[in-house]
């Protein structure tokens, strides 16, 4: 992004990162990601000014300022009541649609995230969705980049063994 001009740095950034920040935020369990998508680059664009770094610096800004909008988020949602989800007992189709397929692949991937410590989720956010540098993660969680290269590998590690172990029982339970 060479351009200098604040409304076009602004559009070029929204078309190269909204993408991957609603992908960020929905794997952080955002209830809305893309609503709270536009509330990051809102946030974005009066900061624009100050912007230093270079594209770097640009990615390193929007996903901070996603970041600070999940925590909200969740903040929010810890003190709101708990809304009533979908009975599938009431529910009078014969086969799953293909939406309740995906749902179900989602809500195992989630699953899977969510067995995980919140610092192995959070660097698997921000390295492997968010595609952020180890440098910009590091800055983000306040660690060394060592420390999120370390911590990316136990996660991963953990995550492999987790959804190992899923396997092996849904087999034994098949048998």
């Amino acid at each position: 992004m060479a351009r200098t001009d604040p409304d076009a740095v602004f559009v070029d950034a929204y078309r190269q990162y909204s993408p991957g920040v609603c992908g960020y935020l929905r794997s952080r369990g955002v209830e809305d990601p893309e609503a709270v998508t536009q509330d990051v680059f809102l946030a974005l664009y009066p900061r624009l000014g100050e912007l230093r770094g270079g594209p770097a610096g640009l990615r390193t800004l929007i996903f901070s300022i996603a970041h600070a909008r999940a925590v909200d988020s969740h903040r929010r949602r810890s003190r709101t009541p708990v809304s009533i989800e979908y009975d599938p007992a009431r529910d009078s189709r014969l086969t799953d649609s293909a939406e309740d397929q995906a749902i179900e692949a989602m809500a195992l991937g989630h699953a899977l995230l969510d067995s995980l410590p919140v610092d192995y989720r959070e660097v698997l956010a921000l390295r492997i969705i968010a595609e952020l540098s180890l440098e910009s993660t590091a800055r983000i969680m306040n660690k060394t980049p060592g420390a999120i290269k370390q911590l990316q590998r136990r996660a991963l590690a953990r995550l492999k063994e987790t959804e190992q172990e899923r396997k092996a029982r849904a087999d034994r339970e098949y048998q």
